[in-house]
């Protein structure tokens, strides 16, 4: 038996077969019995109380609306243990990462496993930097535990689901919101997001902002971060120029600012 499934079977063997109705209905269709039996686990941690419906769902991962204690509502990130080309896109993110020196995954749930251990290392990160992103409750697995961001059981929107409903003069503000928590991640937190877009930003009700999906994000020694720093710039200017059509900084000003960021964080 594998470290894996040590862990897997950490509790008697009779208690796998799995009782709770609401859990079979809400994810037996979509993940195999090892994902079942790590929410169930989460459930006899009284860290999840019971499993609602799918908040979004994509190519690697759906996220799921559960509640904790109390009915304190939850999001539930299940990352798919069968994603070949997830695999392929997730190493570069991986290598050359300090934290991830000398790992060799077995096999790709061994991959899956160490990118859901990433993405809540940088969750907890950027949390504890005052960036705005979920709060971080935990992980197991494949399995990420955090804080629900919404409202009455529904999400808040994308930025790229709700651009076209907001004048300008928001979505001007929006973006320094934005630029703000860049910095942030970067000054702060010393990482880069790796994949910051209008799709992996949320718009509140009174329009204030969440950055989400975070589990590509590199520390800034990582040998590519300066490389993907300047991706991220690029695609918000891209989008706020071209699609919203605002008068926004160009990336090479938005770059120095970072810069100079980092300067004085150092100096300090």
């Amino acid at each position: 038996m594998s470290m894996d499934d040590d862990i897997f079977y950490s509790y008697p063997r009779r208690e796998k077969r799995i009782k709770d109705k609401d859990l079979y209905e809400t994810v037996e269709e979509v993940f195999d019995t090892r994902t079942v039996m790590t929410i169930y686990n989460l459930m006899r941690r009284k860290i999840i109380k019971r499993m609602a419906g799918v908040i979004s769902s994509g190519k690697e991962a759906r996220v799921y609306l559960a509640y904790g204690p109390k009915n304190i509502p939850l999001a539930v990130k299940i990352y798919l243990t069968s994603t070949a080309m997830f695999k392929k896109g997730i190493l570069k993110y991986i290598v050359g990462d300090p934290r991830f020196e000398g790992f060799k995954p077995r096999n790709t749930r061994a991959l899956i496993y160490a990118w859901t251990r990433k993405e809540f290392r940088n969750l907890k990160r950027l949390y504890e930097a005052g960036v705005k992103v979920p709060k971080p409750i935990t992980f197991l697995n494949n399995v990420l535990v955090m804080e629900f961001m919404g409202e009455n059981g529904k999400r808040y929107p994308l930025l790229a689901e709700v651009y076209n409903e907001l004048d300008k003069e928001s979505l001007a503000e929006i973006l320094d919101k934005i630029l703000v928590e860049l910095s942030k991640i970067v000054c702060k937190a010393k990482l880069v997001h790796s994949d910051l877009s209008e799709f992996n930003v949320m718009v509140t009700p009174d329009l204030d902002i969440v950055i989400i999906d975070v589990g590509q994000a590199v520390l800034l020694d990582h040998p590519n971060s300066m490389e993907f720093l300047i991706r991220d710039i690029k695609n918000l200017i891209r989008f706020f120029r071209d699609e919203v059509g605002i008068d926004a900084p160009s990336p090479d000003k938005v770059l120095e600012e970072i810069k100079s960021c980092l300067t004085k964080t150092r100096e300090d």
